[in-house]
């Protein structure tokens, strides 16, 4: 596997990520209706179906926010506010924390499977089994666009930085917000509200079929976020893993669990990430990282030394 690649060599699909985003988008709003007027099994059925396609569109997201889904900032930026809006977030928030992971990913500052001496074991295993395996960390996203919508303020308050969003796990990321334009990210919560709105009367959803819809999407959605992470070596590239998922999980997820890869390559469009794989390495499941993870929370190891990164192969 070659270290260095041309972006040129991997051009960007962007008809079909535009044809996938609506598609998918098309296929969750019906899943929602069902959900609100179907009877119990149909709405169980419907928010599973919903959890699945609805992270089809956070990848298209999460294209967007690498500047991936489109060679044209404009129409780029344009379709992540789409997605963005049907997650439903902020744009440019969720661009300002996900390249901030880049930067943080299995430091100090960003650690949940592990704890530091200095901390509060009690307090990390509340943050990995609530936020990661019960749902509670994709519910924070939609919370914290409310609080720019009604309280813009707060996130350039000292007090909020350092203290609840400390305690809650997220100083990090809402220091970074703090220093871009609020109007903005303001703008695109709006967006996203309006977006919600018009899809809660048009498909006239009740809250029961919605939330149950949603809460399955945040147990999948939380889960994947940390688990193509967890165990893996402290080091900012390379940990992450490619996780091994059923073709049809894969497909749906548009690659999204070769993250080893992605972490390596950020700037390759999640169609020629499985070039980018390197057999030798180790992969492992998603389930066997999903179980090992409700074993709570462990010492953190150092961060990896410069030649360990170079070796390349690590366990778990």
């Amino acid at each position: 596997m070659n270290d260095t690649y041309d972006t040129e060599d991997f051009p960007i699909p962007e008809k079909r990520n535009i044809a996938i985003l609506f598609s998918a988008i098309a296929v969750t709003a019906w899943f929602l209706w069902l959900a609100s007027h179907g009877s119990l099994l149909v709405a169980l059925s419907a928010a599973f179906g919903f959890a699945l396609i609805h992270n089809t569109v956070f990848s298209l997201l999460h294209e967007a926010v690498h500047g991936i889904f489109s060679p044209n900032k404009f129409r780029n930026d344009l379709f992540g506010i789409i997605a963005a809006a049907a997650f439903p977030t902020s744009f440019t928030m969720q661009k300002i924390a996900h390249l901030g992971h880049h930067k943080r990913n299995r430091t100090d500052r960003e650690l949940y499977d592990y704890y530091l001496p200095s901390e509060s074991k009690t307090l990390r295993n509340i943050w990995m089994y609530g936020g990661n395996l019960f749902g509670l960390y994709w519910f924070f996203i939609p919370l914290s666009n409310l609080i720019v919508l009604t309280m813009p303020y707060l996130f350039t308050s000292q007090w909020f930085i350092h203290g609840p969003a400390r305690v809650l796990g997220f100083e990090p990321y809402v220091e970074e917000i703090a220093q871009h334009s609020i109007l903005r990210i303001w703008l695109e919560s709006l967006f996203a509200l309006f977006f919600q709105i018009v899809l809660w009367y048009a498909l006239d959803l009740n809250w029961q079929g919605a939330l149950l819809s949603y809460w399955f999407f945040a147990l999948h959605w939380s889960a994947l976020q940390y688990v193509d992470h967890a165990w893996s070596p402290r080091d900012i590239i390379i940990g992450a893993w490619n996780l091994k998922v059923l073709p049809f999980s894969r497909w749906l997820a548009l690659n999204y669990h070769y993250h080893l890869a992605h972490h390596r390559y950020p700037l390759v469009p999640w169609v020629y990430l499985s070039q980018f794989v390197d057999p030798k390495e180790q992969q492992p499941t998603f389930w066997s990282i999903y179980l090992s993870l409700w074993g709570g929370t462990k010492p953190a190891p150092p961060m990896l030394a410069p030649d360990e990164y170079k070796k390349g192969m690590h366990t778990w």
